[in-house]
């Protein structure tokens, strides 16, 4: 049996994601401009589409949306999902009624 990802420390799932995400490839897709830049409206959209299209085939998915939900990151695209995102999924997640998220 193998070794959930919430009983590995977070570095070590940091590490993993790092080493074999999809989003290696093409980290600004994930994380978009510089706070020095302004990123237009429409650009912005176009590129979460394909940050979130990168997300649903990477191999390490589950390694990646597991760290999110336990470091909360501040901006990004992790296992496909935005901030406010994992933000409710904690939520719903702490609320017993709660769904499973889909991939």
């Amino acid at each position: 049996m193998g070794t959930r990802p919430s009983d590995l420390p977070l570095t070590v799932l940091l590490s993993q994601v790092a080493e074999r995400a999809e989003c290696r490839h093409d980290p600004d897709l994930h994380t978009g401009p510089d706070s020095f830049e302004v990123e237009p409206p429409a650009e912005r959209l176009a590129r979460l589409d394909a940050a979130r299209e990168v997300c649903r085939s990477c191999p390490v998915w589950d390694l990646c949306l597991d760290y999110a939900v336990r470091a909360r990151p501040a901006h990004g695209v992790w296992a496909g999902l935005l901030p406010r995102e994992l933000a409710g999924l904690r939520r719903a997640v702490r609320r017993p009624e709660a769904g499973v998220m889909p991939r």
